[in-house]
């Protein structure tokens, strides 16, 4: 179980903080309106009225002891800044931070936050993904124009043999398991027959999965 600290309640902040609390882990919630505070306060570990802005309020707060701090405060660009600046003054290490706004993103990058989060443009993706490849059913950026996906095995591949799917991929796209009935397998063997149903957790880059997408559809 570790713990972690979500300053702003909002809609993105409280989300975080209680899909947090449903995995197990404790959680923090800080904001400055009452309204959100007494919304959550029975279902966080924590939750405090703090003014984010306020360097001695979040000091009072203790944030070095947890594990990540999520800054997840809405449209005020200048009070995500003030907060970023003064828990890097703090020496929070693990943090990441909402940005609302390309700008917003620039000055996070040059204040040397690393985990910039962008909900709203990371959904949209999801969602142009998955009306583009209906077969797709998860999708996640690992970086460097790699990605890890999740497809869905239809009915008319039933008995096809994964191998021969895969032809003309090389070493670039990986079968990283199957999921079948509930369980995992992995390695996949070169011999591997397909059944309906069956979810092909799949690694490359975006180009070559892109190929490989009407043979799936």
């Amino acid at each position: 179980m570790a713990q972690f600290a979500v300053i702003g309640l909002g809609r993105f902040g409280s989300t975080v903080s209680l899909e947090l609390i449903r995995l197990g882990h404790q959680v923090l919630g800080v904001d400055s309106e009452p309204k959100f505070i007494n919304r959550l306060a029975d279902k966080l570990s924590y939750a405090v009225i703090a003014d984010a802005t306020d360097e001695q309020a979040l000091a009072e707060l203790d944030l070095l002891r947890y594990d990540a701090v999520v800054v997840a405060i809405g449209e005020d660009l200048e009070a995500s800044i003030l907060c970023v600046l003064h828990l890097k003054n703090l020496g929070v290490q693990q943090l990441w931070v909402k940005a609302s706004s390309k700008p917003h993103h620039t000055i996070l990058s040059r204040l040397g936050v690393s985990r910039i989060i962008h909900p709203e443009e990371e959904m949209g993706l999801k969602v142009a993904q998955s009306l583009n490849y209906p077969m797709i059913n998860q999708y996640l950026s690992l970086g460097h124009n790699q990605y890890l996906v999740e497809i869905l095995v239809n009915k008319h591949l039933e008995g096809a043999l994964l191998s021969t799917l895969m032809t003309g991929s090389g070493d670039e796209v990986k079968t990283v398991l199957v999921k079948r009935h509930g369980k995992l397998i992995s390695p996949v063997p070169d011999n591997f027959i397909l059944e309906t149903d069956d979810s092909l957790v799949l690694a490359g880059p975006r180009s070559m999965l892109k190929s490989l997408a009407p043979r799936l559809a």
